[in-house]
């Protein structure tokens, strides 16, 4: 019989406050993010930046250093990162809804940021927090730019219905033809509309259940 544990309040009591001096005593963001930009060290950690990042760092923003100089922490506005200018031909944005401010930073170019994200012309319904804030790649769309910027045209996505067998189970396939006497005149291929409708999938999958 197992022995049964004993609650002790005294012992529980001194976890809490050791949990919450620990989280009281973490270093901020400010801290942690904190870069010195002649050694491209961060004093915290005194690790240094890849190489391949200084040329954004000393030329691009963080999300808070382009929010500090707006009026309401730019509550309202979009904003864009240079990779995703860069690499997808879709509008990539976040509109700001609501912003936290880290107070205790020195240009209060720190903090917490929530809105909607638009990726690649899709746009999602629910409000969540921005991420990767303080990465050096972050742009602020001007306002008179806003409507030509979001302005999108999905294309209909192109659908592939039939694609190549394996070049073994095509050698299989080629010589089982040969073996019937029947003419290769086309290449054999997968009807992948008819694999998906295979009544054999769908019993496969109502037969793969929570064991009771």
């Amino acid at each position: 019989m197992a022995r049964k544990k004993v609650y002790r309040p005294i012992a529980a009591m001194a976890k809490k406050i050791r949990e919450y001096r620990a989280l009281k005593n973490r270093p901020r963001d400010s801290q942690r993010f904190a870069l010195d930009y002649e050694t491209m060290r961060r004093p915290l950690t005194e690790k240094r930046l890849p190489v391949r990042a200084w040329e954004d760092v000393r030329n691009e923003n963080r999300l808070f250093t382009l929010l500090c100089r707006l009026p309401h922490f730019g509550v309202g506005r979009t904003v864009t990162r240079k990779s995703w200018l860069w690499e997808y031909d879709e509008p990539c944005y976040w509109v700001i809804t609501k912003v936290k401010a880290d107070y205790t930073a020195e240009n209060m170019d720190h903090g917490r940021a929530w809105g909607y994200l638009t990726f690649r012309g899709k746009t999602e319904e629910e409000v969540r927090e921005i991420d990767k804030v303080m990465y050096h790649d972050w742009r602020m769309v001007p306002k008179h730019e806003e409507e030509a910027f979001k302005k999108f045209t999905p294309v209909p996505e192109e659908t592939i219905q039939y694609v190549p067998y394996p070049p073994l189970l095509r050698a299989m396939i080629l010589a089982q033809w040969l073996k019937e006497g029947k003419p290769i005149t086309e290449e054999p291929v997968i009807d992948l509309k008819r694999v998906m409708a295979s009544p054999f999938r769908s019993a496969k999958k109502k037969a793969a259940g929570t064991s009771v």
